[in-house]
């Protein structure tokens, strides 16, 4: 089992990712275009799969619900300017979710702020025990994913499964 989640982390380092550019402070900075988002959110969903099934847990599909729930809260926090569970109207993940008119039941969510690309996020995700506990929940069914990116680079992750 450890060989296969070996294999799954070097796919992910692998993964080619969305052009990089250099800002003047000298930080890498990973910038998103409008054309790249189905290609993170697949890119993310194959890599979500790839460590699942290496641990022998059945892969997710995304649900446009989900991602609409993590995209507005990546909004949210963004505009909040920190990375929490909570909405700027006192909304929780179940409320969220439940806006949507998602039917299934929320099993996690995992937050990021960070200048670090979608594949980076995941393996700072997975390193964590509480928020890899959530990728690698056995019920999830479900992925849904999404960001908002400021002007200067930071992007705000959010990432919900869903059973």
């Amino acid at each position: 089992m450890l060989r296969k989640l070996l294999a799954a982390f070097t796919i992910l380092l692998f993964v080619v990712s969305c052009a990089d550019e250099i800002d003047p402070n000298q930080r890498k900075v990973f910038r998103i275009s409008q054309k790249d988002v189905a290609k993170i959110q697949l890119r993310h969903l194959d890599a979500v799969n790839a460590l699942r099934t290496a641990s022998g847990l059945n892969p997710v599909e995304l649900s446009s619900q989900l991602t609409a729930a993590a995209k507005t809260h990546a909004i949210d926090i963004s505009r909040q300017n920190r990375p929490w569970h909570f909405g700027s109207d006192g909304s929780n993940p179940l409320e969220r979710v439940a806006r949507t008119g998602y039917a299934g039941q929320m099993v996690s969510e995992n937050i990021s702020e960070t200048f670090e690309n979608d594949q980076e996020t995941l393996q700072a995700w997975m390193r964590d025990p509480v928020t890899r506990a959530g990728i690698m929940h056995p019920n999830a069914r479900y992925l849904g994913f999404s960001w908002n990116q400021e002007p200067v680079g930071k992007i705000w992750w959010v990432q919900l499964f869903g059973s």
